[in-house]
């Protein structure tokens, strides 16, 4: 996701220094650029016909690199999801300069200026992404969606697909997605919530200058479609992955519940927010309670995002049980193989698993490498989205030096005291002798060495 949008540039210089500072890649290397152009001429020839379906894809308006398509059929009282995915391995050979150089990226970073893609665009923006007109391979999942909201994982075939229309979050209508496509999406809520998943889908922040010249950080709501659509991710990932485990192998994604201490924390940051948590309610209770069309709920739900421990990826093991705490399920990534490398793999392993064939061998040694790979490429991807928060923070906060900002003490350590603005969503350390969590501090803003990110000093 993209951390902030800056549409005018305003903070060009600050962001060219994050990719500097972070080494985001600028390009690819020409013998990258070469194999990919070849790539993109490879013949479909191991592809089932299924160009007559009527397949749509649905992202934000401006996005190029397509990885998923979706047809709903009806069966009895069941929905069939018909979830096609970016056939990347299909253009992607082991070894090659195309594999060695995703091995390097992990992922795509995203930058308001732009990203810093997983593979060159002739691929993921043209011959590999499902854009509509044209013919895509892709990876079709068939994905059985009950009443109740239980998935299956019914079949997977690589097929040729022809997308009718790109639709947008902002602006799609109902009439034009696939018929089943809200109710499926209920579904797999009404299942979340029996299951007791906390997922969070906080929105994205932005940044923009007003009419005085200052800057403003606000949340961009996330629209209804948007969500809906996370569902038809959410339910094919759920299928692959018990797959995937049933039949011991695989790549999961896990992650553990936040610790008491995370918790406490957030509790202050609602305190700082004037945002009411009764002391006998649940962290995923309450979270399902915020309006992300309030700013002070968004940013509760974006403090709530990072406070859990960090997700990660776990191949097959029989003595672990593999758990996401958010889905409250096992759960796989298997629907964005143009932008996690990953992804690629659990594709390849949940097709061979689907039809019967034994999961190539470099699809399972590159289970156990993945998760060091993966790890570092997210820890980057977290590294970069933090600069860009800081560096539109300081943009927020520029010429206001005078001000005293009233704030909450959510944490303590040998950093000191880590304060939640209450008017602002913005997080930062104080030093702050004899504070304890949950007091109420005043601060004003310190001088900051190199101007990247925002300091404060508490006011007496």
């Amino acid at each position: 996701m993209k951390s902030l949008v800056d549409p005018n540039g305003v903070l060009a210089g600050g962001l060219a220094a994050i990719r500097d500072r972070y080494k985001v890649p600028a390009a690819f290397p020409p013998e990258v650029v070469s194999a990919a152009e070849s790539a993109a001429r490879r013949p479909l020839t191991d592809h089932a016909d299924r160009t007559a379906w009527p397949f749509v894809t649905l992202d934000p308006a401006t996005s190029t690199d397509l990885d998923q398509a979706f047809v709903i059929d009806r069966d009895g009282e069941d929905l069939v999801l018909r979830y096609a995915i970016a056939d990347v391995a299909w253009f992607v050979d082991d070894g090659g300069p195309l594999d060695v150089e995703a091995w390097k990226r992990g992922e795509t970073l995203y930058l308001p200026d732009g990203k810093a893609g997983l593979y060159p665009p002739v691929l993921s923006e043209a011959a590999a992404s499902l854009l509509p007109g044209a013919p895509k391979a892709a990876v079709i999942f068939s994905v059985r969606v009950a009443p109740d909201g239980a998935v299956r994982l019914d079949g997977a075939e690589r097929a040729v697909i022809r997308s009718t229309a790109k639709l947008a979050y902002d602006r799609v209508q109902p009439s034009e997605l696939p018929a089943g496509f809200a109710e499926l999406a209920d579904r797999i809520r009404a299942a979340e919530d029996r299951r007791g998943a906390s997922r969070v889908d906080p929105p994205e922040q932005e940044v923009s200058r007003r009419e005085d010249g200052r800057f403003e950080l606000r949340f961009r709501p996330r629209a209804h479609a948007e969500d809906q659509n996370a569902a038809l991710s959410l339910a094919t990932n759920l299928a692959v992955a018990d797959l995937l485990h049933d039949n011991a192998t695989g790549l999961f994604r896990v992650m553990a519940e936040p610790d008491a201490r995370a918790v406490r924390r957030l509790r202050q940051t609602a305190k700082a927010f004037d945002v009411a948590w009764p002391a006998h309610v649940a962290l995923g209770d309450f979270e399902r309670t915020l309006d992300p069309r309030k700013p002070k709920d968004a940013a509760l739900m974006m403090a709530i995002r990072r406070a859990g421990r960090a997700a990660a990826y776990e191949p097959y093991s029989p003595e672990r049980k593999p758990w996401h705490a958010a889905m409250a399920a096992r759960y796989a990534h298997a629907t964005a193989p143009l932008r996690r490398l990953a992804d690629r793999y659990v594709v390849t392993a949940a097709l061979a698993v689907a039809n019967g064939r034994p999961v190539p061998e470099a699809t399972q040694a590159a289970f156990a490498r993945l998760p060091e790979v993966m790890a570092r490429a997210d820890a980057k991807a977290a590294q970069v989205e933090r600069a860009v928060i800081d560096l539109a923070e300081v943009a927020v906060l520029q010429g206001r030096e005078a001000e005293t900002f009233r704030a909450v003490v959510t944490d303590l350590d040998e950093r000191g005291a880590r304060i939640q603005l209450c008017e602002d969503p913005i997080v930062a350390r104080v030093a702050a002798a004899n504070a304890g969590i949950g007091d109420v501090l005043y601060v004003r803003l310190a001088p900051s060495p190199a101007g990247q990110s925002v300091a404060f000093q508490r006011v007496d």
